[in-house]
């Protein structure tokens, strides 16, 4: 445990966690109340979906935290302070890595009942109500997809170690690479299929339950992932804990 308050104590020193928590928080709340503004003028009906229409963006802030927890201590050379303390080096990762997965699911419960509390305040007349199973989904469901994208995060940044890097290809990557791959011909599609912010998508947005069975409009557009929600977010799960540990693995070998 002692290592994980030592965690807490330099990741929360930073701006970084409370700057990707706030953009967080706004990346949610402010298209939610958009989507709930403006539902008569598009003709679509609010819907519990659709107050999660930020997700993409607050899913970047996050990744981004998991980057920055890392190559921040790298920039300033507090890691390797962390690493004489700790030689093995895999517990103090392994604690960080837990630490930021913690804050990420967190932020991702607030951000996400936070956006559908103001759908419901500003279209009060809309069925926002989380009656079924697939309504909880995909607003309880931010917080276990947060964790993971958090330790991501963390493994990307143990394996490039810089931040321009980092951030650059955690930005680039949801908002443009799995969509280019669906421009290979013939393997796109089925590629496309396995890659995991696509599979998590499944998790949260299942078949359209929670958005009155649209796929996209004014919520995220739907997975082609073959996989089940409950698969799904296992699959995702299992794609960051291979991720962290090849960051583990690298900066084992490389900081010596």
């Amino acid at each position: 445990m002692h290592l994980v308050a030592s965690e807490r104590i330099k990741l929360f020193s930073i701006a970084t966690p409370w700057t990707c928590g706030l953009f967080a928080l706004v990346a949610m709340a402010m298209p939610a109340a958009i989507t709930a503004l403006s539902a008569s003028e598009s003709h679509l009906p609010p819907t519990v979906a659709s107050t999660q229409f930020g997700y993409q963006l607050a899913l970047i802030a996050v990744l981004l935290l998991g980057a920055l927890a890392v190559t921040s201590e790298y920039h300033t050379g507090t890691i390797h302070g962390t690493f004489q303390s700790v030689p093995s080096r895999t517990p103090v990762l392994v604690a960080k890595a837990a630490l930021v997965a913690g804050y990420a699911f967190l932020l991702g419960e607030a951000a996400a009942f936070t956006a559908w509390l103001v759908a419901r305040v500003l279209a009060p007349d809309a069925d926002l109500a989380l009656d079924s199973a697939a309504d909880w989904r995909i607003v309880a469901g931010t917080g276990p997809v947060f964790a993971a994208a958090a330790v991501c995060g963390v493994g990307v940044g143990l394996l490039l170690r810089y931040t321009a890097g980092a951030v650059a290809l955690l930005v680039v990557y949801p908002l443009m690479a799995e969509n280019v791959v669906l421009l290979i011909p013939r393997a796109g599609q089925a590629i496309h299929r396995w890659l995991p912010l696509n599979a998590v998508t499944k998790f949260l947005s299942g078949h359209g339950e929670a958005n009155a069975g649209r796929d996209g409009g004014n919520a995220t557009v739907l997975s082609d992932s073959p996989l089940s929600p409950g698969w799904a977010l296992a699959y995702f799960g299992a794609f960051a804990a291979v991720l962290l540990a090849a960051g583990i693995t690298k900066a084992r070998r490389r900081d010596v």
